[in-house]
């Protein structure tokens, strides 16, 4: 039986908190970026948590 290997751009893209969540980076914050406001810009820079309904595909997904 061959060794499952874990997804490489899932590795890239989501990171696993200490206490198991599923942090993520929030899109729209690449281009055309003239016509968003600045408070909308900043607030793109930030992470974001994955929810709980995604949380279980992605964990599998990384450790596989």
């Amino acid at each position: 039986m061959p060794k499952l290997r874990s997804k490489g751009t899932i590795k890239k893209r989501f990171k696993i908190t200490g206490g198991g969540r599923v942090k993520r980076f929030k899109a729209f914050h690449s281009h055309k970026l003239s016509k968003k406001t600045s408070k909308r810009k900043r607030n793109l820079r930030k992470s974001g948590i994955l929810s709980k309904a995604d949380e279980k595909r992605v964990k599998k997904l990384i450790r596989a």
